[in-house]
């Protein structure tokens, strides 16, 4: 099995990561979270990926004659990619009433926000 996929995974991260921490506007901030869930998608599938492996659902396969890929790690990729959506929308309506209410998505000038 190769560790490719892992590496893949960890720098679609690793990028997300470094994009928040130099973000300087709410809306880059909300999509670089995007790109961080994005990694767990690659992560989740290859964990299921086997190699030749063929789908579960056929009836004509006994068992043990070949690799049947996972079907729980691909309805748990489907999962996380609507999760992640639902977050991005909720993330970027937020952002949206925060430009609203203070006429600004720079982090740095919403000084009300400050403790």
């Amino acid at each position: 099995m190769s560790v490719l996929p892992y590496l893949v995974a960890g720098w679609i991260f690793l990028i997300g990561c470094y994009g928040l921490a130099t973000s300087r506007n709410l809306i880059h901030a909300v999509g670089c979270l995007a790109v961080c869930q994005a990694s767990t998608y690659v992560l989740l599938l290859a964990v299921g990926y086997r190699d030749g492996g063929t789908a579960p659902v056929f009836s004509d396969l006994r068992p043990g004659t070949r690799p049947v890929v996972d079907p729980v790690v691909q309805a748990l990729t489907l999962t996380d990619v609507v999760v992640g959506a639902t977050v991005t929308a909720l993330l970027l309506a937020l952002v949206v009433q925060v430009g609203k209410r203070h006429g600004t998505v720079n982090p740095d000038e919403l000084s009300e926000l400050r403790g």
